[in-house]
């Protein structure tokens, strides 16, 4: 495992919770960092490989929801989902104040307030998933019911192919 000075967020409270995780780095020099070149670059199947997405409901509350990279979100799906009548991306901008990570180092685990999290279903289909370690060029592998629990997530299914 990492060095304690070179942990993120999401590691310590993996560790804290007592939860089994392996950790992936792969190399961010040539710029590529969307989902599906980090899935490649960890040698990892895109469909195991996960991303989180931040959002902010008709209700102005925070909603996270983590699928396949491949896939995009499913708007009205993730809204009834969380109960609200709409759902949209959060600007760039307000994605560190509110959870602690950058874009592209977007983990769902440690963020700075705990928001109502939902993984798409297909999480259930792996004994293993791969989510953003808190840093770019870092992503962290763990068991997805481990995953739900230190989230308090749900699933439901909350994608659409990427066109």
């Amino acid at each position: 495992m990492a060095k304690k000075e070179n942990k993120t967020n999401a590691m310590r409270m993996l560790e804290n919770a007592g939860i089994a995780y392996q950790v992936h780095t792969y190399d961010t020099e040539d710029g590529l960092i969307d989902g599906v070149s980090v899935a490649l670059k960890c040698h990892e199947d895109p469909e195991q490989v996960f991303k989180t997405l931040v959002t902010e409901g008709d209700d102005r509350n925070h909603y996270v929801f983590v699928i396949p990279v491949r896939e995009k979100l499913d708007l009205k799906a993730c809204a009834r989902s969380v109960g609200v009548k709409s759902v949209a991306m959060i600007p760039q901008k307000e994605l560190l104040p509110l959870t602690g990570y950058v874009h592209g180092g977007c983990s769902p685990v440690g963020m700075k307030k705990q928001l109502k999290t939902v993984f798409d279903e297909t999480v259930i289909l792996f004994d293993t998933i791969l989510v953003s370690g808190g840093r770019i060029g870092l992503q962290i592998e763990a068991a997805p019911d481990d995953l739900l629990m230190i989230t308090d997530g749900m699933t439901a299914a909350i994608t659409r192919p990427n066109d």
